[in-house]
């Protein structure tokens, strides 16, 4: 799996901690192209240890957003670090913005990008921040428990946290820094014995590396072991003003959110939201399971979206009704879909192929077997029966397809016939981006689609990838089988339009001519459908 960008994804994910992930994860395994966008600041980073989720107990931060982003990948997600610097609509598509000028499109969107600590203006603070300086009684508390523990005043919900980890300790002082304190909660934090100091905080004080105390403005230094404080926590939101989306204060007054329901569906179609963004308070189980949620409502969304064009279709005698022929890579004419899309959903369905190598390849190559370490890349591999015999025959291959669907086919197949250690798959969108390498045979079979395929350009890029001395070898189609009559939309490549398409200095072209190939159509007679094979070799 390469985290070369593709043009378009079924969703992006933008940010990469619990919510992001989590999200990506139910997509990823509902067979969706998703792409998780991170810019690499996690809320939690300065912590040690990630307290009170279910089986990862005291594992660190780093440690847990590592191994959720392998199983994502795992999945056939891409993660990619990356910041957003804008989000707009492009008709029925989310265009998506990346620092450095990179765009890619999304059908649908899940904003996880968490929140910003804005933290008290007090020397030390910043410094200490998610050390001993802490705001969680359920993140940080257990750690602290029998401490001499301050609370600094500094938010709407600062007395509450206070009488919370008096819970923790017996030894609980208030620094109430010039804010308010109504008679009410000072009588709450008198009667469970929470001392309230009333001077103005002036730093704090720092020895071998720790907290040792509070100084106040006349000087006096207060011991303290930990202060809890509450920081104002603000919506990482900027970028979705463009989709119409706007940050509003959070009921506690504690920072502001993306309003959202129960799901995590925002008021703009097709976005939704996910962990501390929509809940600044949420903790890194409840921002979890937020993202599953909304994971699961945006397929459940996107399938919907595609039964209601398929019965449209079926309405209009749309899709069903175009002419198409069966290739290695799909069958011709026109679709609105992505090619993302397309493919994903053509290899999904049953029964596309008989598993058998494409004859003209096993012609070719047969009396040509590979040398000892000899590498193939299998440009568009679909279901991988090209690849699987060129294992077969001895070659290291890397075979390259834009539907997670047909790999996975692929891959299991390999596994049945014994070559899955000589195969590594690869999930790339071709028109977007090209393996790193060379190799000593590109094979570039059928290379045909329906739906917007820049063909020369892939051609090109798959005649860069060969090794001096290598071979490409291009199969396509010429014609239509010859009991259907092409569209007159579609037009195929000859032979002289694939030649003119290369550049052939420091090549020798060793064949390019037409076969007649047999094929069959259930339930008639064989039929003959007119390829070409073009066999070039770079020269060493």
């Amino acid at each position: 799996m390469t985290d070369e960008l593709q043009e378009t994804y079924d969703a992006v994910v933008l940010g990469g901690g619990a919510a992001g992930l989590n999200g990506a994860l139910m997509l990823a395994r509902s067979r969706r192209s998703v792409l998780v966008l991170d810019a690499g600041e996690p809320r939690n980073a300065p912590a040690n240890a990630v307290h009170g989720l279910l089986g990862h107990e005291g594992t660190p931060p780093a440690e847990l957003l590592a191994k959720g982003r392998g199983e994502v990948r795992r999945y056939g997600g891409q993660v990619v670090d990356g910041e957003v610097v804008d989000a707009a609509r492009d008709g029925d598509r989310f265009v998506i913005t990346i620092a450095g000028g990179r765009s890619v499109q999304a059908r649908r969107l899940l904003v996880a990008s968490g929140v910003v600590d804005v933290l008290p203006d007090v020397p030390g603070v910043r410094e200490r921040w998610g050390r001993d300086v802490l705001h969680c009684p359920y993140c940080h508390g257990w750690e602290v428990r029998d401490q001499a523990i301050g609370v600094l005043a500094s938010g709407p919900i600062s007395v509450h946290q206070a009488l919370m980890f008096r819970q923790l300790s017996d030894d609980v002082v208030y620094f109430r820094n010039g804010t308010e304190l109504p008679a009410e909660q000072a009588g709450q934090l008198a009667a469970v014995g929470i001392e309230v100091n009333e001077a103005d905080v002036a730093a704090l004080e720092i020895a071998d590396d720790r907290l040792v105390g509070v100084r106040m403005s006349d000087g006096r230094v207060v011991a303290r072991a930990a202060l809890a404080i509450a920081p104002r926590m603000e919506a990482r939101a900027g970028f979705l003003v463009g989709l119409g989306l706007e940050a509003v204060e959070h009921p506690s007054g504690m920072g502001t959110q993306i309003p959202c329901d129960h799901t995590g569906r925002t008021d703009v179609p097709g976005v939704w939201v996910a962990g501390n963004v929509a809940e600044p308070m949420a903790q890194v189980g409840a921002s979890a399971a937020a993202g599953a949620m909304a994971g699961a409502h945006i397929n459940g969304d996107l399938v919907m979206e595609n039964v209601n064009r398929a019965v449209e279709n079926n309405r209009s005698g749309g899709a069903g009704e175009s002419h198409s022929v069966p290739n290695h890579h799909g069958h011709l004419g026109d679709d609105h879909r992505t090619p993302a899309e397309f493919w994903e959903d053509f290899y999904a369905a049953d029964g596309r192929w008989s598993g058998a190598p494409n004859e003209l390849l096993v012609s070719e190559l047969t009396e040509r077997p590979a040398g000892s370490g000899d590498s193939a890349l299998d440009v568009g591999c679909g279901t991988g029966a090209d690849a699987i015999w060129l294992a077969g025959q001895g070659w290291s291959v890397t075979a390259v397809d834009i539907s997670k669907a047909a790999l996975d086919e692929a891959s299991t197949a390999a596994e049945a016939a014994g070559v899955g250690d000589r195969i590594q798959w690869m999930r790339d969108d071709l028109d977007a981006g090209f393996p790193d390498g060379t190799w000593d045979l590109v094979n570039v079979a059928y290379l045909h689609s329906p739906v917007a395929l820049r063909r020369d350009d892939i051609l090109r890029r798959a005649a860069a990838a060969v090794a001096p001395g290598g071979l490409l070898l291009i199969l396509g189609h010429e014609g239509m089988p010859s009991w259907t009559e092409p569209p007159p939309e579609v037009e195929f490549p000859t032979t002289d339009d694939v030649l003119a398409a290369l550049d052939l200095d420091g090549w020798t072209v060793e064949k390019a001519e037409k076969r007649a190939v047999t094929v069959h159509r259930p339930g008639e007679s064989p039929g003959t459908r007119t390829d070409h094979v073009i066999r070039v070799r770079r020269l060493a």
